[in-house]
């Protein structure tokens, strides 16, 4: 087989395998939310919160609770009323950039819009023992739910715009980890259920690659009519 026609059908291969497993992630995000969603709301099943709850406490001190209180504030609205701005400010200034900047106000903005509407939709009363004050309803989390789909998106672009491998590796361990323990202070400072937070993530990660999938679909055509003028 010639060199072209070999690279050509590896190419293939690696893009078949790329389409399979982002279908299979959002599978998994979809049965997620949707098991839990039946769990809890109708099957009222407390279990798997009850246990998250008692093996949380085992941690809990005066400095946990500063850490988890000062780590929360990277996933609340306050945060992203402003960082996700000034990111897409920041693009903006490169040419080569200005499609993430949309991308990052679209996808912030329209990830609260869908976590308030879900909210409304399912009206679940946060615990009673929350060690801070919250108003509204608790399903599902929505730091764990906006600061995932924004995170991932930060990982998405780190992969994208040509990072070297290490720093990608880096940015995406980071990012996850941050994320992960963004939700896990939501369960520690119990304003959220243990099952609010997973069902954020996984309806975060649902609507970042269905919402990346779309914008690239819109990015094609906005390149073709740009390049036809």
């Amino acid at each position: 087989m010639k060199g072209p026609s070999k690279s050509f059908l590896h190419l293939l291969a690696l893009l078949s395998l790329k389409v399979m497993v982002v279908s299979l992630l959002f599978l998994i995000c979809l049965f997620t939310f949707n098991k839990i969603r039946v769990d809890v709301l109708i099957d009222r099943d407390t279990n798997f919160d009850v246990m998250i709850f008692t093996w949380v406490d085992q941690f809990t001190t005066p400095e946990m609770t500063r850490f988890m209180r000062m780590v929360t504030f990277f996933g609340s609205s306050e945060y992203f009323m402003v960082v996700p701005p000034l990111l897409a400010i920041v693009f903006f200034f490169y040419s080569s950039m200005r499609w993430h900047a949309f991308r990052v106000l679209v996808i912030t903005t329209s990830t609260s819009l869908l976590h308030m509407i879900l909210k409304l939709n399912f009206q679940r009363v946060r615990p009673p023992q929350a060690l801070l004050v919250y108003s509204g309803y608790g399903f599902p989390s929505g730091h764990a739910m906006i600061s995932g789909a924004f995170y991932g998106l930060l990982i998405y672009l780190v992969w994208v715009t040509g990072t070297g491998r290490k720093w990608r590796w880096f940015f995406t361990c980071f990012f996850t980890l941050l994320v992960l323990v963004i939700g896990l202070s939501r369960i520690y400072l119990k304003v959220h259920y243990a099952t609010d937070v997973v069902a954020g993530f996984a309806v975060g990660l649902l609507w970042l690659l269905l919402a990346i999938y779309i914008l690239k679909k819109m990015e094609k055509l906005y390149q073709k009519a740009t390049n036809g003028k």
